[in-house]
């Protein structure tokens, strides 16, 4: 099997889902993982979520971008955001996965280490990578980071990116579940949390495989 570029969206602190996807994949260690971002709060456990990427580290090459959740995750141990502000957008279920106290304190150093060393973007040759969207116009370096993070695509669908290479992002929940296939771009947050699935996608094949929280394949 030759070496294959794997997206995966918003995982939302669903880690039975997580494992049951990744297990689906068959994942290689020549494989490269693209992962978008968005991997705590809503859901029940992110805890063991950035438990597993940090172990995925030593599996394969593993991409891990930064969500808009992670970035206020991170501003929330770092006292530059209140633990309120964390919690109004879902945070209360990620303290809840490190004990009952309900503690920045509780949460593990290497947590916050990796979710530190997680990218804005990542491009191959023929594809970029992002959260959330991106500005057509601008080079990969000159986002601006709150488009990368923040910006929806449910009422605004960027255009093709300049450098013509497939756009693959997540941030903007799909309620239906389905893939949302622009042909320039590609939404793969199909909304795990919440009652849809978790999505992986071989951006070269478009093979697909899907998950929903419960770790059923679909």
């Amino acid at each position: 099997m030759s070496a294959r570029t794997i997206a995966i969206g918003d995982i939302h602190g669903c880690s039975i889902a997580l494992a049951a996807l990744i297990d689906a994949i068959d994942l290689q260690p020549d494989d490269t993982l693209v992962t978008l971002g968005d991997y705590v709060d809503k859901g029940v456990d992110s805890k063991a979520v950035l438990d597993f990427l940090i172990k995925l580290e030593t599996r394969c090459q593993l991409i891990s971008l930064i969500g808009n959740h992670d970035a206020v995750m991170l501003g929330a141990i770092d006292y530059q955001l209140s633990i309120e502000e964390w919690k109004s957008i879902g945070g209360t279920a990620t303290l809840q996965s490190y004990g009952e106290s309900e503690r920045v304190a509780d949460i593990p150093v290497t947590h916050a280490k990796f979710l530190r060393s997680c990218r804005l973007w990542h491009e191959t040759s023929t594809h970029l990578f992002v959260h959330a969207a991106y500005d057509p116009e601008r080079s990969l370096e000159e986002q601006d980071e709150a488009t990368l993070l923040w910006q929806g695509i449910r009422d605004d669908v960027p255009g093709p990116h300049v450098s013509g290479k497939t756009a693959i992002v997540g941030h903007t929940s799909q309620k239906n579940g389905e893939i949302f296939d622009a042909g320039h771009l590609v939404c793969i947050d199909t909304n795990c949390w919440n009652g849809g699935w978790l999505t992986a996608m071989d951006v070269q094949s478009r093979r697909v495989w899907q998950v929903n929280e419960g770790g059923r394949l679909r």
